[in-house]
């Protein structure tokens, strides 16, 4: 029980330290939407991880897709077409490339770290050969308001992570195919003995968080008003941070949306509080890996309990 509460207790330490430590910069509306614009992406991508680390598997290619949703969907509306058309482009894209990374890795049946560290190279070449390495700059001024804009006063992007928070909630805990990936997570072996058809729903995992990471990709042009065929870097291991420090287990079987909020949440505000605090940005790197290794171990330890 304390083990499953440590990130909640943990955000929220965080949160009340940083409002004592800066108080005239962090507790600003300003600052706080700052927070939730800048951590949207990395908590859209998170969600489809949390997906994909519960049935045991992993994606290290979300990043290249991110780039390449993000690139197809801004050179849609480049060339004309309307600003939902290129979003729903960006979604498909991510979405194609998730059902690739699914099919490969049931049908071959080579370990998911090798095929998406392979499709991570692939997909980002790709997006550079499409893109002549070049960004896209032609794009709907109206398209600012996906990643910019505010509805009801609060961040537009709030809003659709909270909706796509809620169907993955719902998937992962009301449905067939949540109770499947749960079970695969658990025991390959015994989910395939027991009738449940782990290549479809494993795939089918792989192809939401691909569509995540597409809409993902569409809010992060959004933001910088450019289609990047570089976006995205590095932002497969946040993503995974994310789950993790939620209180994932990349043994499978273990996570939830609730806790891959919060892990997301507290990475995000460990770099705006490094921020105000005037906190090298190489620190905060060691900070977040180093918060990373004691959420594992935590892990680690309570399973050894458990075992006792």
């Amino acid at each position: 029980m304390i083990q499953r509460l440590l990130p909640f207790v943990t955000l929220i330490a965080l949160f009340v330290g940083l409002s004592i430590a800066s108080p005239d910069h962090f507790l600003t509306k300003t600052n706080l939407s700052s927070v939730v614009r800048q951590t949207a992406v990395i908590n859209l991508m998170a969600l489809g991880m949390t997906l994909v680390i519960v049935a045991g598997g992993i994606d290290l290619s979300v990043g290249s897709i991110l780039a390449m949703g993000g690139l197809l969907g801004t050179m849609a509306m480049s060339k004309g077409n309307p600003i939902w058309l290129g979003v729903v482009i960006g979604i498909l894209t991510g979405g194609a490339c998730g059902l690739v990374n699914g099919a490969l890795t049931t049908r071959l049946k080579i370990n998911p770290f090798i095929v998406t560290l392979g499709t991570l190279g692939i997909i980002r070449g790709v997006t550079l050969i499409i893109s002549n390495g070049l960004p896209v700059h032609e794009i709907p001024q109206a398209f600012s308001y996906l990643g910019e804009g505010n509805l009801l006063g609060v961040p537009f992007v709030l809003w659709v992570l909270v909706a796509c928070a809620v169907a993955v909630h719902i998937v992962l805990e009301h449905t067939r195919l949540g109770r499947y990936t749960f079970s695969i997570g658990s025991n390959e072996a015994a989910a395939f003995y027991a009738g449940i058809p782990v290549s479809f729903h494993t795939t089918a995992v792989y192809a939401i968080c691909g569509a995540l990471t597409g809409l993902g990709g569409m809010i992060e042009a959004s933001r910088l008003m450019t289609g990047q065929p570089t976006a995205g870097q590095g932002y497969e291991l946040q993503a995974i941070a994310a789950v993790v420090i939620g209180g994932g287990s990349l043994r499978g079987g273990e996570g939830s949306v609730v806790g891959t909020l919060i892990g997301a949440l507290i990475m995000g505000l460990l770099a705006n509080g490094s921020d105000l605090l005037g906190i090298s940005p190489y620190v905060q790197q060691a900070i977040i890996g180093a918060v990373i290794i004691l959420a594992v171990s935590f892990d680690e330890l309570g399973k050894r309990k458990m075992k006792r």
